[in-house]
């Protein structure tokens, strides 16, 4: 079974930190894209960032960069991670853990995170 669990979101005032995981299993994940993806009820989910050791590209949307910082660990624990500073309101969504790779993609469940004003 794949599996992909997300972990680290909460409640937290603007300004502040927060550090997502996504521990990954049921698959080889240096071979996967690993992507944080979130939403917002009522708009589209927005790819936030995403890294892959196949060709060691990494990618941010213009809303965070400077402010998030995804990584992954497959040394270990097959985790992906992601660096949430200098949080703003308007980063309140759930945030998803994705993997894909040969035409599929794997969900895990979201963790809420929202920021207060």
């Amino acid at each position: 079974d794949v599996q992909l669990q997300a972990s680290g979101g909460g409640l937290v005032q603007a300004g502040g930190s927060l550090r997502l995981s996504c521990a990954v299993s049921g698959i080889t994940f240096d071979d996967y894209a690993m992507s944080w993806i979130r939403q917002v009820p009522g708009k589209e989910r927005e790819v936030v960032s995403c890294t892959s050791k196949s060709d060691g590209s990494t990618y941010y949307a213009d809303s965070v960069k400077g402010r998030f910082t995804i990584s992954s660990d497959s040394n270990t624990e097959n985790e992906v991670f992601l660096q949430m500073n200098s949080l703003k309101p308007e980063d309140t969504a759930v945030y998803y853990c994705n993997a894909r790779a040969y035409g599929v993609d794997y969900w895990g469940k979201g963790t809420q995170v929202t920021v207060s004003s």
